[in-house]
């Protein structure tokens, strides 16, 4: 049967996309591979929230057109993001792309994949799609960890994003769906569920639902395979007392909250279209705090947007010095041609933007160290993920307070009792920190008493995708 390899670019609610196509493809016979020089179909699937990200996806594209010289692929396959913003415009410039998939068009990936298929792409207008438990997943995660995706598309009228042209209005999936899925992940060994959705705390109102997200995180806690649920993407306006309950009231749900900002200077949001105030936040922010002791935050800002001045910028500054943030992402705005940002005036000049940026994260680095230096000698439960890739050190881990691939790590440096196996909870005593990283020992104690290393799933079930040169310089 024909081979096929992925390329998954972006952000985790893209990766179930891709998760979800090679899950139909799986299922009719096609073998997955991750090597790239062996696909007999690339397929990747894009990325284009903003300019960095549909230049990486533009190089990748390019670099996987490659292999239909140097290797046996007969088909490209572009998929996702960038296809909704320039479709025509691949189909055009890129002659190598065979096919191409929108975000709603998940369930042409076999005609792409397919022989005799005349057609480069799909030209009518596709229905919104959301896929539910029954369809069909490849796992690109390690095997005791997943995503899970509960919604798609965005409402929110925020300026300077262009998601809701891309993914569509805001829907979500059937609450006994996404519950059955989660049951379904669990029982085939995935202990740390990461919930996502363009706004997962919108989940349920277009149900009929209310307090939608605190209702499934609580049915969610209930599945006795599970140890950590984790939800990201939370909007600040919808962190409900409700939502803050749930989570302190669950054992299995991380105390740990996600909530992207993007800026604190009034007028800033206001012209972001996203109103509210660092004071407001800041009152957000406390109230959270009290309700859930040692709870994690993390948030994510824009600089250089728009009219943003030194004024504007100096009450960024001034915010996360006051509040004291777990983590915390700076992004360079990005002046996108169809964001209604882009028609704004007072467009800050990019070595400005880049310098308030480096400033900003020079704020974070010394508070993220004083706050990981304060977590010495604690002894917490760490998620084993395998053998150190970067460091000398031996093993490598998280805690329930850094999320998969946006925070830190634990770095282990001796354990006692067995070798730890990827997948298992164990307690380890923290004994140094760096500016966002932590050193700890590892005690032969289960941090779960039923723990036992995770066997690995059916051979096909799960694939590790095909890694681009510029994934791989990361």
């Amino acid at each position: 049967m024909t081979k096929v390899g992925m390329v998954s670019l972006g952000c985790p609610k893209n990766l179930v996309d891709s998760e979800v196509m090679l899950g139909m493809l799986a299922r009719q016979g096609y073998e997955l591979t991750p090597r790239a020089e062996e696909a007999e179909v690339i397929i990747v699937n894009t990325c284009a929230f903003i300019s960095p990200a549909q230049r990486e996806s533009i190089d990748t594209i390019l670099e996987m057109a490659e292999y239909k010289k140097s290797g046996a692929a007969k088909k490209l396959v572009v998929a996702g993001c960038l296809v909704e913003r320039y479709r025509q415009e691949i189909l055009q410039e890129i002659p190598e792309v065979d096919f191409v998939i929108g975000t709603n068009e998940l369930e042409r990936v076999l005609e792409a994949c397919g022989e005799g298929s005349a057609a480069r792409g799909f030209e009518g207008v596709a229905e919104p799609y959301l896929y539910h438990d029954l369809t069909p997943r490849v796992l690109a995660t390690p095997s005791y960890s997943a995503y899970l995706k509960i919604a798609e598309g965005c409402d929110h009228p925020c300026s300077f994003c262009v998601i809701p042209q891309m993914r569509g209005k805001f829907r979500s999936r059937r609450f006994a769906s996404v519950v059955r899925e989660a049951e379904n992940l669990a029982r085939q060994g995935v202990a740390e569920l990461t919930i996502v959705g363009q706004d997962t705390t919108s989940y349920g109102e277009d149900l009929g639902l209310r307090d939608g997200l605190a209702s499934l995180l609580r049915e969610l806690g209930k599945i006795p395979d599970l140890v950590w649920v984790r939800f990201l993407y939370c909007y600040p306006n919808r962190l409900t007392d409700s939502l803050v309950a749930a989570v302190a009231e669950t054992p299995k749900l991380a105390k740990y909250f996600d909530i992207p900002l993007q800026h604190a200077s009034a007028q800033v949001l206001k012209a972001m279209r996203r109103g509210s105030s660092g004071e407001h936040f800041l009152r957000l922010l406390e109230r959270t705090r009290a309700a859930i002791p040692g709870v994690t935050l993390r948030t994510s800002f824009i600089v250089g947007f728009p009219g943003e001045t030194e004024e504007d910028f100096g009450r960024l500054l001034d915010f996360v010095e006051a509040a004291q943030f777990d983590h915390l992402g700076v992004f360079l705005y990005s002046d996108e041609e169809t964001s209604l940002s882009h028609a704004l005036p007072g467009k800050v000049p990019a070595a400005v933007a880049r310098r308030r940026r480096q400033k900003l994260m020079t704020v974070q680095r010394r508070i993220s160290r004083r706050m990981l230096r304060e977590k010495v000698g604690s002894v917490v439960p760490v998620l084993v993920e395998g053998r150190s890739q970067e460091t000398e050190l031996l093993f490598q881990g998280r805690l329930e307070s850094q999320a998969p691939g946006i925070d830190g790590q634990v770095l282990i440096n001796d354990f006692e009792g067995a070798e730890p196996v990827p997948g298992e909870f164990r307690w380890a005593t923290i004994t140094s920190a760096g500016d966002y990283d932590l050193v700890a020992h590892l005690d032969a104690r289960s941090f779960r008493e039923s723990a036992v290393p995770i066997s690995p799933l059916p051979v096909g079930s799960r694939l590790v995708q095909i890694q681009p040169a510029a994934m791989r310089a990361v």
